[in-house]
């Protein structure tokens, strides 16, 4: 009997890991929606402005937080709207770390489009959630609703519960 309960969970699980594969996991992202016309706060070791592109690079130690989100990473490009309106977009890469609530995931690179509300993230990304993880190639987050779509390659190990 035991030995067709592993079976079962065994073909489930599968069943589950080739779908989660081929189409992606939604999954919620942080504990709270994101305002997006909050104020972006940046913290980092090292700042240079380009005028002309309109651009800012931020190195070495970078924080960044809005609201109750915060990011890290070794270096981030601020790219600014025409005239120099407020950030349009931020370029997050090297060891990103992003944190909303409890939720916390990490990347090798995130893009954080600020007009639309949108976080993607790239590279080994992995999503801890308490005692859960999920790892992908790719997750996109949407903060308006604080929603997540994992997509390629979505790896995840499931509790059964049982001390056995």
């Amino acid at each position: 009997m035991k030995n067709f309960k592993t079976l079962l969970f065994s073909v489930v699980a599968s069943l589950i890991f080739s779908q989660a594969g081929a189409q992606g996991a939604n999954v919620a992202f942080g504990t709270i929606r994101q305002d997006t016309s909050l104020p972006v706060e940046v913290t980092a070791d090292n700042l240079s402005v380009e005028n002309a592109t309109g651009t800012a690079i931020f190195t070495g130690n970078v924080a960044i937080g809005q609201g109750e989100m915060r990011l890290t990473a070794a270096r981030v490009l601020v790219v600014y709207r025409a005239e120099q309106k407020g950030i349009a977009r931020l370029e997050a890469t090297g060891g990103v770390t992003l944190v909303s609530g409890e939720d916390a995931a990490e990347s090798e690179r995130a893009d954080y489009n600020i007009d639309d509300g949108t976080i993607v993230m790239t590279g080994n990304v992995l999503l801890a959630q308490g005692a859960s993880a999920l790892s992908a190639d790719k997750m996109s987050i949407r903060l308006e609703d604080g929603t997540a779509q994992m997509t390629g390659r979505v790896k995840t190990i499931l509790q059964t519960g049982s001390g056995n």
